[in-house]
């Protein structure tokens, strides 16, 4: 899987949630079981978080290459 600023946080986290769990939590979403986090996308969250989704995006994807 290969993430991009539009994939839904729910995709990530059911592809492997122990690579993007710490990630996520990390830029301040301690919500990932929630219906509506699992509906966002990472561009929506990290807006919302006000952090950098291209650098979030690089970081889930390294993490989940491993």
């Amino acid at each position: 899987m290969t993430v991009t600023v539009n994939t839904l946080i729910g995709e990530i986290l059911d592809e492997n949630a122990q690579a993007a769990a710490p990630i996520l939590m990390a830029m301040g979403m301690h919500c990932l079981g929630c219906p509506s986090a699992r509906g966002e996308s990472i561009g929506e969250a990290c807006e919302v978080h006000g952090v950098d989704a291209n650098e979030i995006v690089k970081q889930l994807n390294a993490a989940m290459a491993k």
